[in-house]
């Protein structure tokens, strides 16, 4: 049955939620190295849908679900409740075509998917701007918003930001009833912290850190270019990415990483 019981499905489903499950465990990181993050994702997203499409049987031809998950299952990896206290979870949260609602999910599944109840650390990327544009207060605060009911809920316990420079932190900062303990500067943009934006952050106690992120991850074209690839013949534009969240489970003792996956909502636009 294979491929045709997945389109089948997706077909008659509203949304997808796709979890790769510990990377470490499957091996969707040896096949380049080093990725770029872009490659990872691609990776990922394909092993991931072409390992579940071929485990789809002929019972399910029938199935129709509002939400369809799409997982490999030995690959899904929940932390022990004991070791719990040992490991450090933090997740980047990068929002694609959804609004900030859609925090809240992906937070839930995260949490479900790995069996705990908190995450230690969220950091947020806001859907990227139109070309030109830059990123302004206004824009950020129902994403913060968002992140602060989860912290008061017990759900984050620290919450970051991303590319943020010292002007645009600084107003977060000021305006924010749950600060942000990190912020993240791309490698890409500069090889040398801008000294403004050490100095506030060393002032505030602001966790400056690196990435090597795209400024979008997971582009629309790119994500329905890989879904057409995985199964043949799927409507594949008329699926839309709503946010990719990626996590990392860290051993506190060692700093080794003990899993780390990459949970994907799309929806369809059904014309």
């Amino acid at each position: 049955m294979g491929t045709e019981g997945a389109r089948s499905l997706l077909e008659r489903a509203g949304r997808l939620t796709l979890q790769t499950g510990n990377l470490l465990n499957w091996g969707c990181l040896r096949k380049k190295c080093p990725a770029t993050p872009g490659e990872e994702v691609r990776d990922c997203i394909q092993k991931t849908l072409t390992e579940w499409s071929s485990k789809i049987g002929q019972d399910r031809n029938q199935e129709t679900l509002e939400v369809l998950e799409c997982t490999v299952a030995q690959a899904i990896e929940k932390i022990n409740p004991e070791e719990r206290d040992e490991l450090k979870v933090s997740a980047k949260l990068f929002v694609v075509g959804s609004n900030s609602s859609s925090i809240r999910d992906a937070v839930d599944l995260a949490c479900s998917a790995l069996g705990i109840a908190q995450l230690d650390s969220v950091i947020i990327a806001p859907p990227p701007v139109e070309d030109g544009t830059n990123l302004y207060l206004e824009y950020l605060q129902p994403y913060w918003k968002e992140l602060e009911n989860l912290v008061q809920n017990k759900k984050i316990v620290a919450i970051g930001t991303s590319d943020l420079d010292k002007t645009l932190l600084e107003q977060l900062y000021l305006w924010a009833q749950v600060k942000p303990s990190s912020n993240q500067v791309n490698l890409a943009s500069c090889c040398v912290m801008p000294p403004d934006l050490t100095a506030f952050a060393k002032e505030c106690d602001i966790q400056l850190l690196t990435h090597n992120d795209p400024k979008e991850l997971l582009c629309e074209a790119s994500f329905q270019e890989v879904l057409q690839e995985s199964i043949q013949n799927v409507k594949a534009n008329e699926w839309i990415p709503l946010w990719l969240l990626r996590y990392s489970v860290i051993v506190k003792s060692r700093g080794i990483i003990k899993s780390k996956g990459y949970i994907i909502q799309a929806k369809r636009n059904a014309s």
